[in-house]
Order: C-alpha cells, then structure tokens, then sequence
C-alpha cells in the first residue's frame, strides 16, 4: 500500500480529469490536441491503476508514448508541463547520450538515478516547505545568540552574606545576577525586532562552516558521475561519509548566516531516511521518464561497423528498464515496472518502425505532432502565460519601461519566423525565439540609458528591423 504522503499525492490526482489536464496543458502549449489527449489519458491511468483491485494491479502497465514530430512543436513542454501537474518525478534525458555496455559513456540506468535524485529533491523541499516557519524561528535564535551572546555564569554562587543588591528605580531590589538577565532579555528583545525588520541583515557575525567533502573518483565507474557501470554504486558517497567533515570559523553577514544556518536546521527536523522512502515509492508510483531524441538510436537493423554501431545496443539496454527490471541506486533498489515513459523524436531520416521490434512494443501509443503554421506561431506569441510577448514585457518593466506591441507588428513576427522556417530549418516555435531577439536587440541594449517610456513597435517597425532576414538569403547566422 502507498504511505500516507504518496496517497496524499495521489488524491490531488482525482480531481485531475483528462478534460482538465489537456484544459492545463492549454495554458501553456498551443495546438497538438491529439498528443495532449494522450498523455492526459497515461496520467489519468496511473490513478486509476492505485484504485484497481490488489490482484489486477501490478498486472497494469503504464501507457508509455512516442511523441513523433518536428523540433520546437512542444513535444518536450508536454512533458514537462505533465509532471509538474502531478507532482511526479521528472526527468528528461536524451537517448544520444547513452550507450551500449562495454562502451565509453553513459549507461541507460543512469536515467533512472537521476530520476530517484529528481524524487528526493521533490520531497526533501516539500518536507522543508512544512517545518519551513519552525526553521526560521530556530535560525532567528541562533543568530540572537551569535549577535547577543548570554552574560558568562557567576564562577562560583556567593553566600547570603556576600549577595549584592540593586534597587530599581521604583524601590525594587534585585540581585545582580537576575539584574543582568533581564537587562540581556530587553535588549535581545529589541535586537529581535530589528532583526524580523530587516535592519540586521548586514550584521557582520562568526559562524561555523563545514567544509567541503573531499571529492572522491568514482571507484566503481572509474568516470566520476555519469560515467559508466553506476549500478556498482558511487564509493566516492561512501567514503566521505564515514570521513568528518571539519569546520571552520568565517565572519559573514547576517544574510549569508541564515542560508547556511538554514540548511543546518532542516538538516535537524527532517529525516533523510523518511525522505528516501517516500522518494522511492514516489518514483515507483508516479516517475515519469522523458526519453528525447530516441530516433537518434535508431537505425537499419543489421548495420555492421560504423560509428553508431552501439545504437542498437542501447535499444537492447533500454528494454528491460522499459520493460521493467530492479534498478540499484544509491538510495536503495528502484523498480521500473510502473514508471512511464515518454519518447520523442523527430525521425526526419529514421522511422519508429526502425526501432528493435521489442522496444517498439513497449510503446503502443503514438502520437504525430503537427508542424508548426504561421496561425499557430500567432496564437503561441500571444495565448500560452508564458508567451514571449509577456517574457520581454516583464523583462522591460525591470528597467522602468514599458512594452507596447501592437497586433500587427505580432502578426508580422509570425509570418518571418514562419517565412524563414520554410526557407531553412524547420525549427518550430524556437524562430521566434531568434526573431524577437534581432527585433528586440538595439532596445534591450539602450535601455537602461533611454528613460522609462513606452517602447512602441508596430508593424513597420518590425520589417524595418528584421528586414535582413527577410530578404538574406544566406540565413545560418540566424539559425539557433
């Protein structure tokens, strides 16, 4: 059964219907209905996969995609946009920096190492989410004591007859000792205030730092991280965990006290241990693997020799991960059996049909994206909340200034990026990523000494501005 917090997980999933997913991805990728339609149906599955009868449901694989289309369509945005929305374990590798054992480079299970690490970073920054204000309130403390440190014990505790009073203002008598504390505790009052005000931050105050662990070659892989056999394990990890780390006094600012300070305290109210279990069940419940460039692996069956001789290979490595096999990481075994798994490529010279027929079979969905048109390029400038109109927007208003764009001087971006992507490379919505930093160039340049108007650009500025890629017929300088 999944632990309290993964079903915690799984219940935000209920409420995630495919309508609503694909309603989700809308806000962020135009177009590519059919591809949203998929992934939004594997999402759904795997919460009705935990709400399957015990017997049956170990028995049900996940729907792993391959995503077939053009650079810059939103192949990996989908993606990504997905795991996000289910709060899953994500991570994207590209296929092409794999290869088969025996070989100099990476091993495919190194994907699934990085996924365990992409979980424990999920769920460590949501357990530091929840003590997140008890932290503070201890770090608030230690500073106290470092700017404020308590009056030093009296060597030895006097007799009656030796006691010294102080009387108050108001005729009270106190004793010296409990005089001094209460002096200590006003002005550590009032340094408190200070400090939740912002005043202190630049405090200068002596800390202890740990230093760095020394960095040890991976003796299994013999490479470092990434390199290959990682399944042996990094007794780099090891051994600098049984070495003490020693510290050292450094005289920092308040500000910079607090981070290192910070860290020091989560490190006390969280257990790691709980956190690698709810990691490891998370990526066995809900991981996602985003596999991009997979058509770079693929090739004629048979080839002999040549530099990809290892493509096929790799396939063949991939398989039982896909399939589903016991992965041993460094946190602990990981099983595949439920992860889901997303490819991508473009196969501009290879076709799926290309793959090794039992990989091909671990991919029963797939989906063709659309090339981009120049409507579509319209509706990306101006629709998605990350549009890059609101991009460059946000960063003039940094300056003081203001963005105005007009609906025409859009639609011409438009067509020039997709002018230019029928007259070279088709690299999608990535042009216009090229055309609005040519457009844009002399006015991010001047701006800090321009003034804070309005910067206006309508439709005859933009030919006027991009008119050497409009009319060049030699455009590799503009190509990303």
């Amino acid at each position: 059964m999944p632990s309290k917090r993964t079903e915690q997980t799984l219940a935000r999933l209920a409420d995630l219907t495919p309508r609503k997913i694909v309603a989700e991805l809308d806000r962020y990728i135009v177009g590519q209905g059919d591809a949203k339609k998929a992934v939004a149906i594997a999402l759904r599955n795997r919460w009705r996969r935990q709400r399957a009868p015990e017997p049956i449901r170990n028995e049900i694989a996940p729907n792993n995609i391959i995503l077939i289309g053009p650079t810059g369509v939103g192949k990996t945005e989908i993606a990504r946009r997905l795991a996000k929305l289910a709060g899953a374990p994500f991570v994207k590798v590209e296929a092409s920096k794999f290869t088969e054992v025996g070989y100099v480079g990476r091993d495919v299970e190194g994907m699934v190492r990085d996924l365990v690490e992409s979980a424990v970073d999920m769920v460590r920054n949501e357990r530091e989410t929840e003590v997140e204000d008890l932290a503070n309130d201890k770090v608030d403390e230690r500073i106290l004591d470092l700017l404020l440190p308590a009056p030093a014990e009296p060597a030895a505790k006097a007799s009656d007859d030796e006691r010294v009073f102080v009387a108050a203002a108001d005729g009270a008598v106190t004793q010296e000792a409990e005089a001094v504390k209460e002096r200590h505790k006003r002005t550590r009052d009032k340094l408190k205030q200070l400090l939740l005000d912002g005043q202190l931050e630049q405090r200068e105050v002596e800390i202890e730092v740990a230093q760095q662990a020394p960095q040890f070659l991976d003796v299994a892989g013999g490479q470092g991280p990434g390199g290959g056999n990682e399944g042996m394990g990094n007794i780099g990890d090891m051994l600098a965990d049984f070495i003490p780390r020693k510290k050292k006094k450094r005289t920092v600012t308040v500000a910079d006290a607090r981070r290192v300070l910070l860290d020091e305290e989560f490190d006390k109210l969280i257990n790691f241990d709980d956190v690698v279990t709810d990691a490891l069940e998370r990526v066995e419940t809900l991981g996602i693997i985003f596999l991009d460039e997979i058509d770079k692996i693929a090739g004629a069956r048979g080839e002999a020799g040549g530099p990809d001789v290892s493509r096929e290979g790799v396939q063949r490595d991939l398989l039982p991960i896909v399939e589903g096999s016991n992965v041993q990481t460094k946190h602990g075994m990981v099983k595949t059996d439920h992860v889901l798994f997303i490819a991508a490529g473009a196969f501009h010279v290879s076709k799926p049909s290309d793959l090794i027929p039992e990989l091909q079979g671990r991919f029963p969905i797939r989906v063709e994206l659309k090339p981009l048109t120049e409507a579509d390029l319209l509706r990306i400038m101006t629709e998605p909340e990350n549009a890059l109109t609101k991009q460059y927007a946000a960063l003039i208003a940094a300056e003081g200034a203001t963005l105005e764009m007009t609906p025409d001087a859009i639609a011409e971006i438009a067509r020039t990026a997709a002018q230019v992507n029928s007259r070279m490379e088709n690299i999608g919505a990535r042009r216009l990523h090229t055309v609005m930093t040519t457009l844009l160039e002399d006015v991010m340049y001047e701006l800090p000494d321009r003034g804070v108007g309005p910067v206006k650009i309508d439709a005859r500025v933009v030919r006027e501005r991009l008119k050497a890629i409009s009319e060049d017929e030699d455009l590799r300088k503009y190509i990303l």
